[in-house]
């Protein structure tokens, strides 16, 4: 169902740092590197070409093959031998300002190595040198964002920090088994209570899928970017708003369908009214703190007063009100068209790219800070961050949802500013939407999913591995197809961009929703495009293709036996599919919905597709790509049209021949196919 909008390096992977490509390094080979570098990531290296490069590289032997000189490489090793740098063993934080740019160091050093051999020997000599946790962080971004490592597939991170996505309690018993040599399959539980509501939701929040999706599209699109990296991420403010718009959509979806009232939003003057026990531990640094309910907001203690983050919304909403930003030069930028959404985001999160950070300051990423602090705000007890200071753990708190519910509202305020869309700007003349129907049932279930730990608990080379897994509950649907017939009645081919909406059509008390506040629920379930021949045509979509979703990504045992298979037999090593993992896991395409079937009101709509696109041939590409495009994003409306702008009059949509509105069910009949005792 939902977000992704799409995905998968369309683009031309872009105009990364580096101006020489090794040809001669084979895919396999890439991967067996990447692989070996993030195993064990706590351990010493257990490969034996990365360990020997570990001890006897030189970065700053030959600045040649660096594209700054070797300027940032120079940087970080004068900070390693000035004892400045994290010690291992010890947590890492994106939020925390130290770490972020010691990590940001590395970054900086990879993203300039301008040949694969250069880039892994440097992976590989400061793995010994830097704190795991930025080590990680840095590989993780660097491949991404790195035209050199195009074709390299990441390893699920649930699987490299596993701390970070299980419950104290399994990690404990991982560490039993071990310590006993003993196999072990694990099981998972979500946090908390059937005497806590939340926990009927806890399957969304602490899915281990959902929590890659979030971290991987921060990764993709980090706050902190700047385009002296190599490619400018387009429409990032924007692509911000609509990532985290249908996360919360999603969640009232979720919620809806377990019989619980759409989400509330924190107010930073009202106590925040749930609480929340992680049940997390770091791997080095302790259990993550816990918030009782009810707690009221307090000054951070060298982050941020809650009168200043009120002082900030304030300056934002004054913005939205006079329909525009105000530069840091002084002068105005428009926000009241369609490019007006990107300024904002970048605004409110804020990244590199806010015009003017000074003045509207970094309303998400302090928000982020100040809800993970409230257990400790003044330092008076030492702990360490709280989950709202990773973006691996964040969902599972349910404050999360309520603080991006706040700015969410924020955005909806500027969108609802806008003047809605007139006729010709939806209608696709000649062009209609005959029929839609869907083949196969709409119904979810839970099946178990399993995860290695081995990478959890600590490890030496004279004793051998045991396997140690855990297994978890996971939100599946069973396959469909959308089939739509529409009619051309254009004497030759048309472009067309086919966009499937749903929404749910009642509240939590049974109330219909308004057209107006249910298009603003409106979840994504795919965007692709279609040729239209002349007269009747029929299109099948199935569930699995969505450009809105990602697949799982494969274990890093199947990586790691499928890299091997392929440098063994000199054959190719084709991940293509999972080499973006950006995006909702496949398996939540469709909320949970309920035994009675929970309604949803179902939108397709044809639009013009030469219209849509940013650039001639981008239709030549079969997929969206939303986050992780290093280029143009194909489809140049707004993300959410045509619902993202207020409805005055619902009869407009009746009224064109290019949309069709259905009702659907959703269903959950209580399967949970187990796979273990």
């Amino acid at each position: 169902l939902v977000m992704k909008v799409s995905l998968f390096l369309l683009a031309v992977a872009g105009a990364a740092l580096v101006s020489v490509v090794s040809a001669d390094v084979s895919n396999a080979q890439k991967q067996h590197d990447v692989n070996y570098l993030l195993w064990k990531v706590n351990e010493h290296m257990r490969d034996e070409k990365l360990k020997n490069l570990a001890h006897s590289y030189d970065p700053e032997a030959d600045k040649s093959h660096y594209t700054d000189g070797g300027d940032a490489v120079h940087k970080l090793i004068e900070e390693d031998k000035a004892h400045r740098l994290l010690q291992q063993k010890h947590w890492f934080s994106l939020f925390n300002t130290k770490h972020r740019e010691e990590a940001l160091m590395l970054v900086d050093v990879l993203m300039h190595c301008n040949d694969w051999e250069s880039a892994v020997s440097n992976a590989a000599y400061w793995r010994e040198h830097m704190n795991e946790g930025a080590f990680v962080y840095a590989i993780y971004v660097s491949v991404m964002h790195h035209s050199l490592a195009e074709h390299v597939v990441l390893p699920p991170l649930y699987e490299v920090t596993p701390h970070l996505f299980t419950n104290a309690e399994v990690i404990q018993q991982a560490y039993e088994a071990k310590m006993t040599q003993t196999p072990k399959k694990l099981k998972s539980s979500f946090t908390g209570t059937a005497k806590n509501p939340e926990q009927r939701v806890a399957y969304f929040g602490e899915d281990i899928g959902m929590n890659t999706h979030h971290v991987t599209w921060h990764m993709e699109f980090p706050f902190w970017w700047e385009d002296s990296y190599g490619h400018k991420l387009d429409r990032k403010g924007e692509n911000f708003f609509w990532m985290h718009h249908q996360l919360t959509c999603r969640f009232d979806a979720e919620r809806i369908s377990n019989y619980l009232e759409s989400v509330e939003e924190l107010q930073w003057e009202k106590p925040i009214h749930d609480g929340f026990a992680p049940h997390t531990m770091y791997k080095y640094g302790g259990s993550f703190p816990s918030r009782p309910d009810d707690v009221e907001f307090e000054d951070v203690d060298g982050v941020a007063r809650v009168r200043d983050m009120v002082i900030t919304e304030s300056r934002i909403r004054d913005a939205i009100a006079h329909g525009y930003i105000i530069n840091k030069d002084g002068t105005h930028i428009d926000i009241m068209n369609d490019h007006g959404i990107d300024v904002l985001g970048d605004v409110i999160e804020s990244s590199m790219y806010s015009p003017n950070v000074q003045y509207y300051g970094a309303l998400h990423n302090t928000a982020h800070i100040m809800l993970g602090r409230q257990a400790d705000p003044h330092g008076k007890y030492d702990m360490p961050p709280g989950v709202m200071e990773h973006f691996e753990t964040a969902t599972r708190d349910p404050g999360f949802f309520r603080l991006h519910k706040y700015m969410d509202n924020i955005f909806r305020e500027h969108k609802d500013s806008l003047p809605h869309y007139e006729k010709d700007e939806l209608d696709f003349e000649g062009v209609s939407v005959t029929n839609v129907a869907i083949d196969g049932p709409l119904e979810t279930y839970f099946e178990d999913f399993e995860y290695s730990l081995i990478n959890a608990v600590d490890d030496t080379v004279e004793i051998a591995d045991v396997e140690i897994d855990t297994y978890v509950p996971r939100l599946d649907h069973k396959d469909f197809s959308f089939n739509i017939d529409i009619k051309n009645e254009k004497e030759s081919e048309a472009l067309a961009t086919i966009r499937i909406f749903a929404w749910p059509h009642k509240d939590n008390n049974g109330m219909e929703f308004s057209f107006d506040d249910g298009r603003w629920n409106a979840i994504e379930l795919d965007k692709f495009w279609v040729k239209l021949t002349a007269g009747d045509n029929h299109i099948v979509r199935k569930s699995k293709d969505s450009a809105a979703t990602a697949p799982d990504v494969p274990s890093f045992k199947t990586l790691m036996d499928k890299t091997e298979a392929a440098l063994s037999s000199g054959g190719d090593l084709d991940l293509h599919e999972f080499e973006s993992a950006t995006g909702m896991p496949n398996r939540f395409l469709l909320p949970k919905g309920n035994s009675n079937g929970m309604e949803f009101d179902l939108f397709v709509a044809v639009t013009d597709g030469d219209r849509d696109a940013a650039a001639s041939d981008l239709h030549d590409h079969k997929e969206f790509n939303h986050y992780g495009a290093h280029g143009v994003y194909p489809d140049k409306r707004p993300h959410g049209y045509p619902f993202d702008r207020h409805v005055d009059d619902e009869r407009i949509f009746e009224e064109i021949t290019n949309f069709h509105h259905t009702q659907v069910k959703v269903y959950n009949k209580g399967e949970h196919i187990h796979h273990h005792d």
